[in-house]
């Protein structure tokens, strides 16, 4: 029987130390799956029908809910339309922030009945190199462990950094009892402090007035761009990367097509399904160029094609341990792993 994989991750706003459980998903699904696998145990549903019925359905969800309508499908969920911001008065004009709209999508009773009963939860290890809070205060209260919306909150401790535009990475605060908003007001994001102007969520009552904030980042176990020289020389040194600390790299750069310095980003995605790596070149943008995804099964040499625009047009790499890499993937990375490279010619 399948499981739900988690791991325990610090809560950082408590007076006493605990951890909140973190969901740790298997893999990606979509339509696609969706479709062949309702066709595999209910031959008389067509695939493509379902495939192309899937999208349909959805987007009549969408629709209710731009007309203002809650949708509840009684054995699944319950779609609502949300919002997230602060007024300062009640007659005061809705936030200008395009996120302010929000889809809040819940199971029913039926649905989380059988999820309670059905699923089985197995641990996993905690990540070596967590984001870790050791200090919270109110900037204009001095006063540690307290949520002041008219004051700034600092936060110090250790591999804080993310990138507030990566959709993978957050600071969330959330409340003990209801609610939760991802701030979006910083004036410091590094490795070892935070400053931002909270957004407070609201409770159900006003005695529910305790919160946890956390920090989800994206980082290397080096912590810094690799540095890869030598591009476009005959013989240019083997550089090790996608590596935790082994001491020899599961992977290395052999060499590449390069016609100027440049950093960019080595993604690794990790396909359960087919049982197989992804490998791909990336800029340093959010949802920007990317170059065609190479699927990995095994030790051996791969070029990664480079993306439009880059002075990168492709790069050689050596896979050298396989199967170490796909378990500190799976395990410490939550199947995706990114590292950067300062690549040099």
């Amino acid at each position: 029987m399948s499981t739900v994989l988690w791991r325990p991750v610090l809560n950082a706003l408590t007076k006493l130390i605990s951890y909140r459980i973190q969901i740790v998903p298997r893999n990606i699904v979509g339509y696609d799956e969706m479709a062949a696998d309702i066709f595999a145990t209910n031959p008389n549903y067509n695939n493509d029908l379902v495939r192309s019925l899937a999208p349909i359905i959805m987007e009549w969800i969408q629709n209710q809910l731009i007309n203002g309508y809650q949708v509840t499908l009684p054995d699944a969920f319950i779609f609502r339309v949300s919002a997230k911001g602060r007024l300062d008065s009640p007659d005061a004009p809705l936030p200008d922030n395009e996120d302010m709209l929000q889809a809040s999508i819940s199971g029913t009773r039926d649905f989380l009945r059988r999820l309670r009963a059905e699923a089985r939860m197995e641990r996993l290890p905690m990540n070596e190199k967590l984001p870790h809070i050791n200090a919270v205060e109110d900037t204009k209260l001095k006063l540690a462990n307290v949520l002041n919306p008219a004051g700034l909150l600092h936060l110090t401790g250790s591999n804080l950094d993310f990138d507030e535009e990566d959709p993978d990475c957050s600071c969330v605060i959330r409340g003990t009892e209801s609610g939760e908003t991802q701030q979006s007001t910083f004036g410091i994001i590094s490795n070892s402090e935070i400053l931002l102007a909270p957004d407070i969520p609201a409770q159900s009552n006003p005695w529910n007035n305790e919160y946890t904030i956390s920090v989800t980042t994206q980082y290397t176990e080096h912590g810094t761009p690799l540095g890869v020289p030598g591009l476009g020389h005959p013989n240019p040194p083997d550089t090790g990367i996608l590596t935790d600390n082994a001491a020899t790299p599961y992977a290395v750069v052999t060499g590449g097509l390069v016609t100027a310095d440049e950093r960019l980003r080595i993604q690794v995605i990790q396909d359960l399904v087919e049982e197989r790596l992804l490998f791909s070149l990336i800029n340093m943008k959010k949802q920007g160029e990317s170059g065609t995804e190479i699927p990995v099964t095994g030790n051996g040499a791969y070029t990664l094609p480079g993306f439009t625009g880059s002075a990168v047009t492709s790069l050689n790499i050596s896979v050298n341990d396989y199967a170490a890499l796909w378990e500190m993937i799976r395990n410490d990375y939550t199947g995706t792993l990114v590292d950067l490279l300062d690549v040099a010619v």
